[in-house]
């Protein structure tokens, strides 16, 4: 899912929110009346396991009882930002009324009139640095790439990216994504390539492509797009995924088999996404509803409970609203100390290197 990058923001950044904001009564009302007159959204790559997705769906639909038409559950970023370019006059089902993809096609989708503002109700609790000041996008989660590995094949665990070079682990590593269209993909080639070029961001880019292409070398890559079920199997028993997404597998396999998720010692990369309402939405009251469903402590704890870290966390917990037992499920802080968010020039350099020249400095086609 996704073709994008991440934003400048720290955890400490975070830290320093504004109380949440509240549209009145009246205004939701009739908010939610027009988004009922319209009766559907149209989403698209939101997969039911990544982030929760497919509970807030139920959430939403449960809440306000409209339809939720999903395209494509398993696109990429550019996938979204095409879906909308190739429906502008077209109102039928396959037109994206919203869509959830990495920073840099936020600002982008913005220059190029893809995306319409929309603040919601609890703008002033959502940190400066992770949205645009006119409300045309705003960030949602954020996670880290991380190890997920198939414990019962892989007998000891990578605890780091050179690691991964090892005869262990042979026919064993792939990426979530394709690395030319995929966000999750890219920023595994960058984390890898961060570690390598020992934290010079300037540098991850082309060094994640050298690692990429000695582990294609030795014979370690396979150029699949590693998900839940080739995990399970065996045929890529250490996928490059999510913190959030590897979570989510490890409580859906229940132990068959038993998955392992390993924060690297080294090139630890987060990542925020972004959500945006379509200039040419056909449902727009119904887009709408939607941003205040999933900006709306109901909606943001979903998204925690999915083991992504929402972009409200510090507000909720600062206000009490999350559980300890949540609280208990997430990863400890200190596997993400290290954790580097790159800003949108350095994510836009860095992405143009790995996109462009995969082919030819890596040379394996993932499919």
């Amino acid at each position: 899912m996704k073709l994008a990058w991440v934003t400048t923001i720290s955890i400490s950044a975070l830290a320093l929110l504004m109380g949440a904001g509240s549209a009145s009564a009246a205004s939701m009302d009739k908010l939610v009346a027009d988004a009922k007159a319209e009766g559907q959204l149209t989403v698209i790559a939101l997969p039911h396991d990544w982030c929760g997705y497919g509970a807030v769906i139920d959430g939403f639909k449960a809440k306000y009882g409209l339809t939720v038409n999903e395209l494509n559950p398993d696109a990429g970023s550019g996938d979204e930002i095409e879906a909308i370019k190739a429906n502008k006059g077209n109102t039928g089902p396959q037109a994206p009324d919203v869509v959830d993809v990495g920073l840099s096609f936020g600002p982008s989708a913005k220059k190029d009139g893809l995306v319409q503002p929309y603040k919601v109700s609890t703008w002033s609790s959502i940190p400066d640095s992770a949205k645009d000041a006119e409300g045309y996008w705003y960030g949602d989660y954020y996670g880290v790439l991380a190890f997920e590995i198939n414990a019962d094949i892989v007998k000891k665990s990578p605890a780091d990216w050179p690691d991964l070079l090892a005869s262990d682990y042979a026919n064993s590593v792939a990426l979530a994504g394709d690395p030319r269209a995929s966000n999750q993909a890219i920023q595994g080639v960058f984390a890898a390539g961060l570690s390598q070029a020992k934290g010079k961001v300037d540098k991850a880019g082309e060094a994640g492509l050298k690692f990429f292409a000695e582990l294609n070398k030795k014979g370690n890559f396979v150029p699949v797009i590693g998900k839940p079920g080739p995990l399970a199997q065996g045929a890529t028993p250490i996928i490059i995924r999510w913190d959030y997404n590897a979570l989510a597998d490890r409580d859906t396999l229940k132990d068959n088999p038993k998955v392992e998720v390993v924060v690297p010692k080294s090139g630890v990369v987060a990542g925020v996404y972004v959500q945006a309402i379509s200039a040419f939405a056909p449902h727009p009251n119904a887009a709408k509803l939607w941003m205040e469903y999933l900006y709306s402590d109901e909606g943001q704890l979903t998204w925690l409970a999915g083991y992504c870290h929402p972009i409200r966390f510090q507000d909720l917990v600062k206000h009490k609203k999350v559980s300890d037992a949540l609280l208990a499920k997430l990863p400890p802080a200190a596997a993400y100390k290290k954790a580097v968010f790159p800003t949108l020039d350095e994510q836009a350099a860095s992405k143009e290197v790995i996109t462009k020249q995969w082919d030819s400095v890596v040379g394996a086609n993932v499919k």
